[in-house]
């Protein structure tokens, strides 16, 4: 019996380490990012397919392709060499960090309040534009969003919430410092 049992431990514990490695790998390689095209010069968003990065990586360095890029269908065809930029550096790469980073030490336009640290799970800052709109960083797709940073202000999340409901339902808001 304690053999049977040693047995069932060892094969839990070569489960659970699979599993970590694929869970680790495929956490890694999602999400968008921003590559700049090895074609072009010009940036570009992809998308890393995570499942086949987690799948590929048992024993080895995992084999990347992408999913998706913002010059498919046009360039689909293309090398992939972009996936070297991500090779050397997934995190830094991808959009989450990049916006990340570009609110670390901002204060809200509207409101002058400190965007502060920004978590996966919970409400996010948006971007002003120039014409005074808002606009959540999922809007922007990741080809763009240099420019869009460069021509943007952070706004923090309630703020970017007024705008929104002020500009999509008017008849519901009283702007009582408004003189009648």
């Amino acid at each position: 019996m304690p053999v049977q049992v040693a047995v069932w431990v060892a094969i839990g514990a070569l489960a659970a380490i699979v599993l970590w490695r694929l869970a680790s790998q495929w956490i890694k390689y999602r999400g968008d990012r921003l590559i700049t095209c090895p074609e072009n010069q010009h940036p570009a968003g992809v998308r890393v397919a995570a499942g086949h990065a987690a799948a590929t990586a048992l024993g080895r360095r995992p084999e990347l392709r992408l999913s998706s890029c913002s010059r498919w269908p046009e360039k689909a065809g293309c090398g992939q060499e972009c996936l070297k930029q991500i090779e050397a550096s997934p995190e830094d790469c991808l959009v989450r960090n990049i916006l990340t980073q570009w609110y670390a030490g901002k204060v809200c336009a509207v409101c002058g309040r400190p965007i502060g640290e920004i978590h996966v799970a919970g409400s996010q800052p948006a971007l002003r534009g120039p014409d005074q709109k808002t606009v959540e960083w999922k809007q922007v797709s990741a080809d763009k969003l240099v420019d869009v940073l460069a021509a943007s202000d952070p706004v923090c999340f309630a703020c970017h919430m007024a705008n929104l409901l002020v500009r999509e339902h008017p008849d519901l808001v009283v702007d009582r410092a408004r003189k009648i």
